[in-house]
């Protein structure tokens, strides 16, 4: 009996711990099954996931052609012990989730064949080295569905996914749009293809067609304006009006519909799944709560010894004293159980960072209390509290900020450096001096810790600069200089106390988490797109340098490109001849454009001479495979970036305190426990400069409070948006409704991700 509690307790754990977390993997229930699914989700097994992950990418770099070439017997190896894990990962997965679940699923059907083209292609590539034929390693380009499809990257997944549900109404526009541009492209023809016109360079202007098209489509990024329209307007300034028309059409109104289709089409798909995963995190709740449940009278309960014992399970590093106040929140009456109502909130608690602050009396209160104790003691320690202090010490740094810009070499600059260097070690004296030592510099304090590595990195620079000045001729100015330019970041806390600067930098805290996801879509777009492109224009490039005495070192190692602008303007370098040389061109075409080359005399535009170059020493069609980059990643996948920083951007503006956070913070108030929001004399970027100890000096205080713990909510920041829409959704839900059971949920479409009224939006 003890053995089937103890199993049903441990089920429950990792029912609360998926819904914490928002896992939304069907395992099963049997007590080996749970056993296995704990060792899954160990954070051990998902660190050697990526390592494996990124390692198999990264082979990439070191096989043919390579950046640092290994023999082909090492990387074959390392691919094969790769795809080993990969297939012993894939089989743990298979031993805790049903049969029919896992063959369902189309992610595990990828990975296996991955896995199985993968060592197909090996095979063979090993194969036909071996009898010295040249083959191509084309398995190289699956290599991203692994970062893909793994249970992990569900992130990564539901990016794809947003994607898949924007295309249809993409293509509808992006049909108009080529439309319109093969209108204009045909207009352009007939307009300016008789006239005998030419380019800059002496090359016929607008007399092929399709020629046409790609100067046109390569005008809506900009990046060859105004030079494609200089020959039209030389000929006649009235031929501009076609170009401002075009421009206007196709870059302002169609680029601008590209952003709100994706915009409207990733705004309701993210809803509908957050809406799906708000689902899944009541229904494991309430499965949590119906293992453990007693009946108390007419309803169901949770024990308290019993409620103790889940917490620790799935909070084992949270403190007795934070389990005991998590405790007082869900039993308020303290009547020994915890209802359903309660018990279904205690995913979002354990959510909730609460912050542990032990109140301790500064040592000199100890060590020397009539002194520290003492009228002067306890006015100068005011005046170290009041915000003046800070305020005060905000414009010395401006002024250190001034005087680093001026002349060094002037001797009252030199002498300055040792006024500004006293006062900041005068400031972090009278701040130990004010308040307790070990909560000063809490793991917590970040800009604490900040502001005296930095003052002591200055004092080491300062005198190892006067020590060897005086000895030699060296100068270390400069990294003085750094230093001190780095104590002027704490300047921010300026900005971020102005309320409508502090939306915008919540906004990019906020994003920061969902940066890693599309950096994660961003590299499997640039990995796909480069093992195309070495395989396609490997050595059609090579770069020289500058005193090479190689045949065709001047134009780039190719005939083809002689004369070029792509070789007079030393893109050499810029060649798919090795992984890291391709991700450095897609970079500069996600870019587009390259300003300062563009206002040089002789115009160089990346996308245009890149697509050019490329195509003149393989042939025409391989412009198509720059465009389809340039649709992939700066249409699609940076439209949906955008998206999503809109989304954050109107969600903080909205952003309102839980329902659960209002019940920690009145209980930490009713127990006598809290630090009130308006007493944290600094509370701003990184969870508040000055420290919640503005209060918690203890003896010798304005304020003394009794010894003990004191608690206290973490900052709003450092959230994703992902769990401030979720919890918004949450809020429509009745804490009544059970909602539909797993299978339901996992097979809902898109389009019913909710049932009723729940698919309505929130009023704008």
């Amino acid at each position: 009996m003890a053995e089937a509690a103890s199993q049903e307790l441990l089920l429950a754990a990792a029912f609360v711990s998926d819904a914490q977390y928002n896992r939304n993997i069907p395992f099963k229930t049997s007590p080996e099954a749970v056993r296995l699914y704990y060792l899954y989700n160990h954070w051990f097994m998902r660190t050697a996931t990526y390592f494996f992950i990124f390692l198999n990418l990264s082979l990439a770099v070191f096989e043919e052609p390579a950046v640092y070439p290994l023999p082909f017997l090492a990387t074959s190896l390392v691919e094969v012990l790769c795809l080993l894990v990969f297939f012993g990962r894939l089989m743990h997965f298979a031993k805790i989730t049903r049969r029919n679940v896992f063959w369902k699923d189309t992610k595990n059907i990828c990975i296996m064949v991955a896995i199985l083209l993968s060592l197909t292609d090996l095979a063979i590539y090993g194969a036909l080295r071996i009898y010295n034929i040249k083959s191509v390693r084309w398995s190289r380009i699956v290599r991203p569905i692994f970062l893909i499809n793994f249970a992990e990257s569900r992130q990564i997944r539901r990016a794809f996914r947003s994607i898949r549900n924007t295309l249809p109404e993409i293509t509808y526009v992006f049909l108009l749009f080529m439309f319109s541009l093969l209108m204009f492209s045909l207009m352009a023809l007939k307009l300016f293809g008789e006239r005998n016109l030419q380019t800059a360079e002496g090359l016929p202007y607008f007399r092929d067609y399709l020629e046409i098209v790609f100067d046109l489509y390569v005008l809506v990024t900009t990046a060859n304006s105004p030079d494609v329209m200089m020959p039209a307007f030389d000929f006649s300034s009235w031929y501009a009006l076609f170009f401002i028309a075009f421009v206007i059409i196709n870059t302002y109104i169609f680029m601008s519909l590209f952003l709100a289709v994706v915009y409207n089409n990733y705004k309701k798909h993210l809803k509908n799944e957050i809406r799906t995963l708000a689902y899944m995190k009541r229904r494991k709740m309430i499965e949590a709560f119906n293992l453990l449940k007693e009946e108390e009278g007419t309803q169901f309960v949770v024990r308290e010894a019993q409620w103790k014992q889940l917490v620790k399970l799935v909070a084992p590093d949270i403190s007795n004293s934070h389990r005991e106040l998590l405790l007082r929140i869900s039993d308020d009456e303290q009547k020994g159980f915890i209802d359903k109502k309660s018990f279904v909130q205690l995913a979002d608690l354990l959510n909730i960072q609460v912050i542990t602050l032990k109140i301790r009396s500064h040592p000199l209160g100890r060590w020397m209390p009539r002194v520290y104790r003492s009228a002067v003691s306890r006015f100068l320690r005011s005046v170290v509290r009041h915000r003046g202090f800070v305020w005060t010490y905000d414009v010395i740094i401006l002024i250190n900020a001034i005087f680093i810009a001026l002349d060094e070499e002037s001797p009252y600059i030199s002498y300055a450096e040792w006024v500004f260097l006293a006062l900041y070690i005068i400031e972090i004296l009278l701040k130990v001096y004010t308040y307790e030592p070990r909560a000063f510099f809490g793991k917590n304090q970040f800009w604490n810790w900040f502001d005296t590595l930095i003052i002591f990195a200055a004092l080491t620079a300062t005198i190892l600069n006067t020590t060897l000045k005086s000895t030699t001729k060296y100068n270390s100015q400069q990294i003085l200089d750094i230093v001190f330019i780095l104590r002027v970041l704490r300047l921010i806390r300026i900005v971020d106390s102005i309320q409508r600067f502090r939306v915008i930098m919540n906004t990019l805290i906020n994003i920061v988490p969902t940066m890693l996801t599309f950096g994660g879509l961003t590299l499997v777009v640039y990995c796909i797109f480069a093992v195309i492109g070495m395989e396609l224009f490997h050595g059609k490039i090579q770069f020289f340098p500058a005193n090479s005495n190689a045949p065709y070192a001047l134009e780039c190692g190719n005939p083809a490109l002689k004369d070029s602008l792509f070789a007079r303007g030393k893109y050499c370098k810029n060649n798919f001849n090795n992984f890291a040389s391709s991700f450095i061109v897609l970079m500069e075409l996600t870019v587009v454009n390259q300003w300062h080359d563009i206002l040089s005399i002789l115009p160089l535009i990346p996308f245009v001479l890149f697509a050019n170059g490329f195509a003149n020493v393989t042939a025409q069609p391989a412009k198509l495979y720059f465009i389809a980059f340039h649709i992939v990643m700066v249409i699609i996948i940076i439209n949906i970036f955008v998206s999503f920083i809109l989304e954050a951007f109107f969600v903080e503006y909205s952003l309102e305190k839980s329902e659960v956070e209002t019940a920690i913070e009145q209980k930490i108030q009713e127990l006598g426990m809290g630090v009130q929001e308006e007493a944290l004399q600094d509370e701003q970027l990184l969870d508040n400069m000055e420290s919640a100890d503005n209060d918690l000096e203890g003896e010798g205080g304005t304020k003394a409070q009794p010894k003990g713990l004191v608690f206290k909510i973490a900052s709003k920041r450092y959230r994703t948006v992902d769990a401030l829409l979720q919890r918004m959704f949450e809020a429509e839900i009745p804490l009544e409704d059970e909602g539909p059971s797993f299978e339901e949920i996992l097979n809902l479409s898109p389009a019913t991700a909710v049932p009723g009224d729940l698919t309505s939006e929130r009023a704008e």
